[in-house]
């Protein structure tokens, strides 16, 4: 009964001005840490967009130039994607503390409602075994779904505009197949692998949106923290 007790007193913990005024420095260091990975994730998404503008230069310099910058271009896309991914984890556990601190510390003392004490163990918890607040995967479809889908989208119209267009407007769509050859793959074997490769980006940015809709849901209220 005592126990019960002690960790109700524990739960109901008033911070006095001295611990008030080190959650406000907390805070700005969290704040802090955040911004400075949100800035690394800006710096990834940056590099698949130059490396796509060179190759978008590279292909379309010519009428007589190779398609094949563009192709190349999609595996550095998946590269950037997964180092973006990476990153995204490690910025959500900075971003989800800074934001559970503003929804349980500094939401209640402008709206004056009271907020369910469990967050301060549920922080505490969180700097004692810290950890990562979202998979990999959910990473990866996230930023997938803000940024690269986007990318992705225009080297693909880039791709297929290219060879229709040149170094003449195909007139059959046989023509159109054979300016997608690859050395010794025929060109309809590339068109089929490069639908597979955007459409499976596609269903991989919906199925993790259903996964994150769903883990959302179930979560309620501690959306914040992942």
């Amino acid at each position: 009964m005592s126990v019960t007790a002690s960790s109700e007193t524990h739960l109901q913990h008033t911070f006095n001005p001295a611990e008030m005024g080190a959650i406000a420095h907390l805070y700005r260091g969290e704040v802090y840490r955040s911004t400075i990975w949100r800035t690394r994730l800006d710096n990834t998404t940056n590099w698949a967009i130059v490396t796509m503008g060179i190759a978008l230069s590279t292909t379309f310099s010519s009428p007589e130039a190779s398609p094949l910058p563009l192709l190349l271009v999609g595996l550095l896309i998946a590269v950037f994607l997964g180092m973006e991914a990476r990153r995204y984890r490690y910025f959500n556990v900075w971003r989800a503390r800074a934001r559970w601190m503003e929804m349980n510390f500094y939401a209640p003392i402008f709206t004056g409602e009271a907020r369910d004490d469990s967050w301060q163990m549920i922080l505490g918890r969180d700097y004692t075994a810290p950890r990562h607040h979202i998979s990999f995967v959910r990473a990866a479809g996230r930023r997938l779904r803000r940024n690269y889908v986007w990318i992705l989208a225009v080297q693909v119209i880039a791709y297929y505009g290219k060879i229709a267009i040149h170094p003449t407007p195909a007139s059959t769509l046989s023509e159109f197949a054979d300016r997608a050859a690859v050395g010794p793959i025929p060109g309809w074997i590339v068109l089929m692998a490069g639908l597979a490769y955007n459409f499976g980006w596609l269903a991989f940015a919906l199925g993790t949106m259903w996964f994150d809709q769903r883990q959302h849901g179930a979560a309620g209220d501690k959306v914040a923290m992942g």
